[in-house]
């Protein structure tokens, strides 16, 4: 599975690459082991992280919420384990969930929720 980890990526940036890109939002966020791509998680709209894996086959993911540190394996769909990732380790402690600042909808739980997540 290490083939499937570069240790030495830096993330992508502090927030959800394509969100960032479109204008979005996002609930958490994701840090791919392979290439450092952050994406949104499964809970998220956009679903992002997962769309990243299909697409690349990219298959390992580590949460970049601050105080987590697990592992999820998007082939095995299971919990996995991994190395120590470059810094940082999280999106920013000061950055809101969800986020960013300023782009998130006041009923952002009705609209999860209508969204099935």
């Amino acid at each position: 599975m290490t083939d499937d980890i570069d240790e030495t990526a830096p993330p992508s940036g502090s927030g959800c690459a394509e969100c960032d890109e479109a204008g979005g939002w996002w609930f958490h966020l994701r840090r791919c082991a392979a290439c450092g791509h952050i994406g949104c998680c499964d809970s998220s709209l956009a679903q992002h992280a997962s769309a990243h894996a299909r697409e690349t086959g990219h298959r390992l993911v580590q949460s970049f919420e601050p105080g987590e540190d697990w592992w999820w394996d998007y082939e095995a769909g299971a919990w996995a384990e991994g190395p120590a990732l470059a810094p940082p380790t999280s999106r920013p402690d000061a950055q809101p969930v969800p986020g960013p600042e300023g782009r998130v909808p006041r009923d952002w739980r009705d609209v999860l929720r209508a969204a099935g997540r």
